[in-house]
């Protein structure tokens, strides 16, 4: 049963259960591109149902998912082409803006999860969090948390 916020290790025993009933007020949301720490690969399990593509998208864009589910779709309804390029722009600037060490050992760790065993996949896992923990980025985002406000990365 999931009420109010699912967010970080919380989505991850979420997603870990074979059901969940959700309530009007749950929110699933990773917590790893905020933190710059990089994303457990429980999102990847089929019977969570969430695919790879939308894995990506939460553990890449910090963004949350409401309708109940973490697999519910978290953007705004598609626009036309002529907002496209914007979009586009502004996502990219998002992700350049992010924890950069982090977003290059979430991508290698997704990667991973479609080719290697669950025991490998743990592993590559653990030594990414590991050299996060050390990093600038990590530093700077545990301060920020603190102090309440948005981290500035700087890709250290």
């Amino acid at each position: 049963m999931v009420r109010g916020a699912a967010a970080g290790a919380g989505l991850s025993m979420a997603l870990a259960c074979d059901l969940r009933v959700a309530g009007e007020s749950a929110r699933f949301a990773t917590a790893f591109a905020r933190s710059a720490t990089r994303g457990l690969r429980r999102l990847l399990v089929p019977h969570a149902g969430v695919g790879t593509a939308k894995a990506r998208e939460l553990y890449y864009t910090r963004r949350s998912s409401t309708r109940g589910r973490p697999g519910a779709r978290s953007r705004q309804p598609r626009r036309g082409d002529d907002k496209l390029e914007e979009e586009t722009l502004t996502l990219a600037r998002r992700l350049a803006q992010g924890p950069r060490i982090a977003l290059r050992y979430m991508k290698r760790n997704m990667n991973a999860a479609e080719t290697q065993t669950l025991a490998q996949c743990l592993d590559l896992e653990a030594m990414h969090h590991t050299r996060t923990g050390f990093t600038e980025d990590h530093k700077e985002a545990a301060r920020a948390f603190v102090e309440k406000r948005e981290p500035v990365f700087r890709g250290r």
